[in-house]
């Protein structure tokens, strides 16, 4: 069968959702209720945000580095509950930030603007990867607004060697002659996905220029950099980047539980070891089948441990 001939200005954000469901053998009653949200900071910027279902939501969403909102697209139809995914600073929608800076104590302060105006009584927050990382220093700093906190395949321990293959795929080419190469480079650093879901999530991760190029949505600058650091930084570096998370992790005073991707490297064993050393009620679900981005992966399966969380 002959792949149709690509569109641009046919692009909806909400026109695949159905695509999505199909390929889980999800069944939609109904056409999904969600809409786009647009918060502006007091910086003068601006974060934007997917609501889900027409009441408050009970549960906030964080994409990783990378990323954005409609990367939750899947479980947010799974789960069939009202919940709010925000585009981090510099990713989706949202603004860039002028100095580039996404370290994830400074983007939570942000998050939490949203947060207070959209979903100030959700049940629960959950961030992956690097929006896990801002999750957590949301609910250190911000605690009445967050309840419970989920953290998908993150934790401060993660460095550069734990997630390689990661920052060799963010760190690639920031344009493309066309969509047929970025969708290529995708699947090629993404071998445990569908062609059919990496095409949707290039679709709404990236965006084409007035000369047919293509490039992704998300600041190039960006990620684990610092002060002097960039992207000659040394590996060392790198893996020292996140440690001072930990301190943020013996602030949070809420429930954590921790999902891992069952064929991810990004989270190792001594990681486990050392967050429950400093939270020892820490729950821990491993997600078999999947790898880092388990929403992507193993998206049921991640909506029906997101519903025990919900529950409890």
């Amino acid at each position: 069968m002959t792949e149709p001939t690509f569109e641009p200005a046919a692009y909806d954000e909400f026109a695949m959702l159905g695509d999505n469901a199909a390929e889980v053998g999800l069944v939609l009653e109904a056409t999904p209720v969600v809409r786009r949200e647009s918060i502006a900071l007091a910086s003068g910027k601006h974060l934007s945000a997917l609501v889900w279902g027409a009441t408050e939501p009970e549960l906030v969403l964080l994409h990783g580095g990378a990323q954005n909102a409609h990367t939750w697209d899947t479980l947010a139809l799974a789960l069939d509950r009202p919940m709010l995914a925000i585009d981090l600073p510099g990713h989706g929608h949202s603004d860039w930030r002028d100095e580039h800076d996404y370290w994830p104590p400074s983007m939570a302060d942000d998050v939490a603007a949203v947060i207070e105006q959209l979903a100030p009584n959700a049940k629960a927050v959950v961030g992956m990867s690097l929006g896990g990382l801002t999750a957590i220093c949301l609910a250190a700093q911000h605690p009445t607004l967050v309840r419970r906190l989920g953290i998908v395949d993150v934790t401060p321990g993660t460095d550069h060697k734990k997630a390689e293959g990661i920052v060799a795929f963010i760190t690639g080419p920031e344009y493309f002659d066309d969509f047929a190469a970025i969708l290529g480079r995708t699947i090629e650093h993404n071998p445990t996905r569908t062609e059919s879901s990496l095409r949707r999530g290039v679709l709404h991760n990236a965006r084409e220029l007035d000369d047919g190029r293509w490039s992704w949505r998300y600041d190039p600058a960006r990620g684990w950099k610092s002060g002097a650091a960039d992207t000659a930084q040394s590996a060392d570096t790198v893996s020292e980047y996140f440690s001072p998370l930990w301190a943020h992790v013996d602030d949070v005073e809420v429930p954590i539980t921790l999902y891992l991707g069952g064929l991810s490297p990004v989270v190792g064993a001594e990681d486990v070891e050392e967050l429950l050393r400093r939270r020892p009620s820490t729950i821990v679900h491993r997600v078999d089948g999947a790898g880092h981005s388990i929403q992507g992966d193993r998206p049921l399966a991640l909506a029906a441990l997101f519903e025990e969380l919900l529950a409890s």
